[in-house]
């Protein structure tokens, strides 16, 4: 397409995309923000200031400052002109307007060229020519900004400015051509005529949007199962330094938590659609693929991002099989583009603070419950009136000090909890409040010609963690290329590479569980400074040692792609990557002070310790895809493929006592000798272990004029965490859907409502994501120096056989129903999207039957649960522009969904807490809050023993057996 600009007074604005194109604005889930854009050249300014330039230095400003390029022919246009310019800050087209002022030579933007031709190869037409005028709008009677106006067989054109008017001197026989991306191109006849209102209606057809899905891509009107997109727009407008942050709320359906904001390189919990299984050992996240390997996605920039698909069903993601019972995220990175090099840089700068910290109790108001309730509980009051009067006197200010010496022993100071009365906020005290930095840094460039183009980024992230009172925080480091060779006409070869560096540090022993359980009227530090006693000394001692984890991750993708024949595409994609891990942390001996300002030995003594794994993996995907279409109406695609998976993985873990320098921990920097002088032996341990898949997939689709639409995908996968027996299982699944808005007896609906599809699926899947990489298989067990016994003088090396496995042990089994619409109406620019769901896992690995001790070890897990999840989607969205030109959008994503224990053996009697297995008890959800039924407070110790009397055995084995009055009565 073409986009001619003459040197008259026309607004430059360039292919203001309507709808899909530049819509970036989203509300979700009851959250709103509104954005406008800009096209490119209206926002392309630039700055020349001359009193006397050539006009070729002027064309070198301009293509300095921009990605414009000037095609000319020497012959015609005159580079030596000088000419006078005073443009600060001004668009491209108003700087051309005035270089070429008074001469002959018209200029023409082409994309992201400018060709300057001259006035007298149009001679003759402009004698012809008459000016003719006119408006563009829309269906709605809205103008249309940036439309191109041109004259059918010459080079004569404008476009509509901010109003849809345009201005164009056209010959009185001559065609008129209109044209706007997302519309129905339109002829209109001159004929004399000197103004025009010009209607153009939206192609829905080119508005629809290609989608990734599993080995291949779809046009989303073609879609029949369920699967939701992010865009490069909807991710980068998102000020956050993670691509998985940068998704929370784009997609209904995908749940993303982190359990605490502690350690900022803790793992996120990534659900699709609810908890998938319970089964012991078993993970229930969805498989992450990016570029079609999977990676880990909190390694990847957001704006080295093209596009995110979620899939969401069974039917979808089955092309993947046992890997992806639970779903697929399908990260799709940037590829270059043909044109000249582009390079971008932009930074961010950001301060934050914690949300939601909890509020603690005052002192006082925490010693008078204590009080109460260890006297409702039978015992006697706590704390003394004395010490309460003190943390009034405190909180008052009546009081500086917060902690007094022993009463038993005056020479060391009382203990925190009993002895002291401030006044502390342990939260605040632990965590910042508020002007937490971090800085991110982005570099990319792209480019290309015909035959090639590439891609590189890297990127940069510090973030400083949320403790106050020593250091914590996260640097990242990632560098990506990308390059796509076109060496025929039907061979195609990339090659993509990435590196992606963490380290995050923290203090070694520091834990936010005891922050909560720490007492108010505890001080933070004694009157001498120091950090008072074991609760001050494990949370907030500075010197207390550093955990540092460093994770190196190295992903490396060569793919060929072949189209020997028109339609038939093959495949070749082999992948490799390598996680290193390695994880240092040193706990040096923190210490006590008396009152006398000297040290007191805490029997504690400074150790260090390093893990490091390895992991390798590698992928080889084979597949090959044929389209054929017959008689206008019958489009039929074939695909199928093969896929090789196999991960290994070495670790190694090592642990000494007795740090030399604590300020260099090394471990020939240490003694192995404890605090109390006694040798520590030095723990070592290791593993290495392999998995290994093989999957044959294939895939039909079929559709009628783009009305009834049919999938039906298989694949048959292999595993080695199962026996031989077992090996194999079958992933079956079908999804079909009518677009009923491409009807005939739709038609009258058309301008109202022009989509319109109904969506149906079923699935059959297995699960081999376990922890154990050997679940079926009966290990033993080697420990070094670790016998109970001596033997010559020394420890001897043990061997244990594990439990017994059953032979029948298989494969967790996911089925799932899924059926849907979508809605498009007003031209698209509202989109709604509705899906509900039923998804069962069956034969999940749970708890062991019980059998007599006399068995002599454990007893063999079994596939004995059964889980049920239900639930349902909507995604409503609103795209339109203003009269302006700018463009806005509003997304609302709501989903909701709930998990049955269907099945779930061993604690019939619904009893709270049965080994392990206090969370699950059949029939219950999975989440809900229950516990013992209350019947009233025990008055008397007569009511309470007569309570205790009705219990099963009397009670015992119930926190309440030695029950008080005062103490709540529950029924069993």
């Amino acid at each position: 397409m073409k986009n001619i600009l003459y040197q008259e007074s026309i607004v430059e604005i360039k292919h203001l995309f309507r709808m899909m194109r530049n819509t970036l604005l989203a509300l979700f889930v009851f959250a709103g923000t509104a954005f406008a854009t800009e096209s490119y050249s209206q926002t392309m300014k630039v700055t020349v200031v001359a009193d006397n330039m050539s006009t070729g230095k002027v064309i070198s400003e301009i293509e300095k400052q921009t990605d414009y390029l000037f095609v000319y022919n020497v012959n015609e246009v005159n580079l030596k002109r000088n000419v006078k310019v005073n443009a600060q800050n001004k668009s491209v087209a108003e700087v051309l307007n005035k270089v070429f002022e008074g001469t002959d030579i018209y200029y023409a933007m082409e994309g992201k060229n400018i060709m300057l031709m001259s006035k007298a190869k149009n001679g003759e037409v402009a004698q012809q020519a008459n000016k003719v005028t006119g408006i563009v709008k829309d269906t709605n009677g809205e103008p249309i900004i940036g439309a191109n106006v041109t004259v059918k067989g010459q080079s004569i054109g404008t476009i509509t400015d901010i109003d849809g008017r345009f201005v164009l001197d056209a010959p009185k026989d001559a065609v008129l051509q209109i044209t706007y991306i997302g519309y129905v191109s339109q002829e209109v006849k001159v004929s004399g005529k000197k103004e025009f209102t010009i209607v153009l209606k939206e192609d829905t057809k080119t508005l629809d949007e290609v989608v990734v899905v599993g080995f291949g891509t779809q046009k989303k009107s073609d879609l029949v199962d369920a699967i939701s997109m992010a865009t490069a727009k909807e991710l980068e407008a998102r000020p956050v330094s993670s691509a998985l942050e940068a998704l929370q709320g784009l997609v209904p359906g995908l749940n993303i938590s982190i359990a605490s904001g502690q350690v900022l390189d803790e793992s996120t919990n990534i659900s699709v659609r609810g908890t998938g299984t319970i089964g012991k050992g078993s993970n229930g996240s969805p498989l992450i693929l990016i570029d079609g390997m999977e990676g880990d996605i909190t390694t990847i920039n957001p704006q080295d991002i093209e596009n995110v698909t979620v899939l969401k069903d069974a039917a979808s993601s089955s092309i993947y099989g046992a890997r992806a019972p639970f779903g697929v995220i399908m990260v799709t990175t940037k590829s270059g583009t043909e044109g000249k090099t582009t390079v971008n840089y932009n930074n961010s700068f950001r301060l934050g603070s914690p949300i939601n910290l909890p509020s603690m109790m005052d002192s006082y108001s925490f010693a008078n419950l204590y009080n109460e309730a260890t006297i409702n509980g039978g015992g006697k009051q706590y704390f003394s009136d004395e010490q309460m009067q003190k943390m009034l006197d405190f909180q008052s200010g009546k009081i500086t000090y917060s902690l007094e010496p022993d009463s038993g022993n005056p020479n060391i100071w009382g203990g925190p909890s009993m002895y002291g009365f401030a006044n502390t906020d342990w939260y605040k005290e632990v965590y910042k409040d508020k002007n937490i930095f971090s800085h991110e840094h982005n570099l990319s460039a792209s480019g290309g010609g015909k035959k090639m183009n590439y891609y590189i980024s890297a990127n940069y992230l510090n973030q400083n963690g949320l403790l106050r009172i020593t250091n914590d925080g996260k640097e990242r480091y990632t560098l990506n290329g990308k390059i796509n060779a076109f060496l025929t006409d039907w061979l195609k070869i990339k090659f993509n590479s990435r590196f992606a560096r963490t380290e995050s540090f923290g203090p070694s022993a520091q834990q936010g569980t005891t922050i909560g359980m720490s007492w108010p009227n505890a001080p933070v530090y004694d009157p001498l400074g120091h950090p008072s006693g074991t609760i001050a000394l494990g949370l907030v001692d500075s010197e207390g040692g550093e955990s540092r984890i460093t994770k190196d991750q190295h992903y490396y993708q060569l793919g060929l792609t072949f189209e020997p024949i028109k339609n038939w595409i093959t495949n070749v994609e082999l992948n490799y990557s390598i996680l290193q891990y390695n994880k240092k942390k040193a706990e040096i001996a923190c210490y006590e002070y008396d009152v006398h300002n000297q040290p007191i030995k805490s029997g504690q003594y400074s150790k260090l310790e390093q893990k490091q794994r390895k992991e390798d993996y590698l992928n080889l995907n084979i597949y090959s895809e044929y389209s054929y279409s017959f008689n206008n109406a019958h489009n039929l695609k074939l695909m199928g493929g093969f896929q090789m998976e196999e991960m290994k993985e070495q670790s190694l873990k090592v642990q000494k006592a007795g740090l030399l320098i604590d300020e260099l921990p090394e471990f020939d920097l240490s003694t192995g000798v404890d605090g109390n002088g006694e040798v520590q032996m030095p723990s070592i341990s290791g593993n290495s272990q392999r998995w290994a898949t093989v999957g044959f997939f294939g895939r039909l689709n079929y559709d009628y004029k783009g009305k009834y639409l049919i999938k039906i995908s298989t694949r048959y996968d292999g595993s080695s965490r199962f026996r031989r027996e077992n090996r194999w299982v079958l992933s079956p699944s079908f999804s079909a859907g009518w677009n009923v808005a491409r009807e005939n007896f739709w038609n009258n609906l058309q301008d109202k409502i022009n989509t319109f599809k109904l969506r149906i699926s079923y699935g059959s899947l297995a699960n081999q994501n376990t922890s154990d990489w050997y679940p079926t298989y009966r290990l033993m067990e080697l420990g070094l120096s670790n016998g109970g016994w001596l033997q010559d003088g020394t420890k001897p090396n043990t061997a244990t056989i594990g439990g017994l496995i059953s032979s029948t042990l298989t494969w967790e089994k996911v089925k799932s129903w899924n059926a849907g619409f979508d809605l498009g109406m007003f031209n698209n620019r509202f989109n709604a999207s509705f899906d509900t769901f039923v998804r069962y896992t069956k034969d999940m690995v749970g708890p062991a039957i019980l059998l007599p001790s006399t068995l002599g070890t454990s007893v063999p897990n079994a596939n004995n649960c059964d889980l049920r999840t239900k639930g349902w989607e909507l995604s409503v969205t609103w795209r339109d522009h203003l009269n302006n030109g700018l463009n806005y959008g509003i997304t609302l994503n709501l989903s909701d969904q709930i998990t049955i224990i269907d099945k779930y053996p061993g604690n019939d009697g619904h009893k709270i807490s049965v080994g392990n297995n206090s969370s699950f008890i059949e029939g219950r959800r999975i989440g809900e809050i229950w516990g013992y039924e209350t019947i009233g407070i025990a008055k008397s110790q007569a009511e309470m023993d007569a309570h205790l009397a009705s219990l099963p055995n009397g009670g015992k084995g119930l926190w309440l057996q030695n029950g008080k009055p005062g103490i709540l009565c529950i029924k069993i």
